[in-house]
């Protein structure tokens, strides 16, 4: 590409390979209408279907193709981290390559970053999404804002157009755990959001499972917020204060000759709650020192395999 581009469309891929093809011609079209040089990166998240195959021949023949493939599945926010290392681009649009995420609405987002915005984030008000995805979304959402102190909407996701300020801001962040709309939220500027139109998935179904699901909100939370440990030092006092009361009214009985019968089964239900109290705490405890375990090292968050039209 002799030209700078003027615009980078960084999109993850994984188990696309019906999908990316019809992606990389609606971005086109869309590029066409705002008449500005661009480039579109693709990353491949290790998929295990022949998305890379159908990567690669796109790239072979459109030039302003990028084909990033990592060395294993790192995981969707990881790849669009790598995407945004490669973007050359002064606005950069993140989207998913599902098609959920239309590319017509670029017009309508580009349009409004140019009034002076530095982020224009994509709202979804009408999600075209499944029940249990919506259900997740929305108790993701309530529990990082309980965590964190903090709004997050659940209408919002990857899907925006960034300055190239914002971007290299976000890749200055050091965190293991990367997940690519908190880190928009922390690095602030100037942010608005518009409504777009969202649609169905083109085919297949989403790559995350509940268990994928649990691990990203947890680990979201752990990497934002210590209100947990926080939580359960209070939890811990109070039942502190408890049983000081508590003993001290026994002990108080004790001293006044009132208690005739020991009780065993107050002895072992005390036990058993106490010690679940400090596992409990012990538990949060460990998951926040292996995390930090996880930062110490230092470990790459993506390694490359090929790439294709890179310059």
């Amino acid at each position: 590409m002799n030209q700078e581009p003027i615009i980078s469309i960084v999109s993850p891929v994984y188990k696309a390979e019906k999908i990316v093809g019809n992606l990389v011609t609606e971005i086109q079209l869309v590029m066409q209408q705002l008449n500005v040089s661009y480039e579109i990166i693709l990353v491949d998240d290790r998929s295990p279907d022949n998305s890379w195959e159908k990567m690669k021949d796109l790239s072979l023949k459109y030039q302003n193709v990028v084909s990033i493939r990592l060395s294993k599945n790192f995981g969707q926010h990881p790849a669009i981290i790598a995407g945004l290392h490669q973007a050359k681009g002064e606005w950069i649009v993140v989207m998913d390559c599902d098609l959920q995420d239309q590319p017509k609405e670029i017009l309508k987002l580009y349009d409004k970053a140019k009034e002076g915005f530095d982020a224009v984030l994509a709202r979804r008000t009408k999600r075209k999404d499944g029940f249990f995805k919506k259900l997740s979304s929305r108790l993701f959402s309530k529990a990082y804002g309980f965590f964190t102190d903090t709004k997050y909407d659940n209408e919002i996701a990857n899907f925006g157009v960034y300055n190239k300020k914002v971007i290299q801001s976000i890749l200055k962040i050091p965190d293991y755990i990367k997940f690519f709309p908190l880190f928009v939220s922390f690095v602030g500027f100037n942010t608005t959001s518009i409504t777009v139109e969202h649609s169905s998935r083109d085919s297949g179904k989403t790559s995350y499972s509940i268990s994928k699901l649990i691990s990203l909100a947890l680990n979201s939370i752990i990497s934002f917020s210590n209100k947990p440990l926080k939580i359960v030092v209070k939890f811990g006092i109070i039942i502190s204060l408890l049983s000081f009361i508590v003993g001290a009214y026994y002990l108080y009985e004790a001293f006044t000759n009132r208690i005739e019968v020991i009780g065993y089964t107050s002895i072992i239900v005390s036990i058993w709650f106490l010690s679940g109290v400090i596992i409990t705490t012990i538990g949060i405890t460990g998951i926040y020192v292996g995390k930090i375990f996880d930062q110490t090292k230092s470990r790459p968050v993506f390694i490359i395999d090929e790439t294709i039209n890179v310059q």
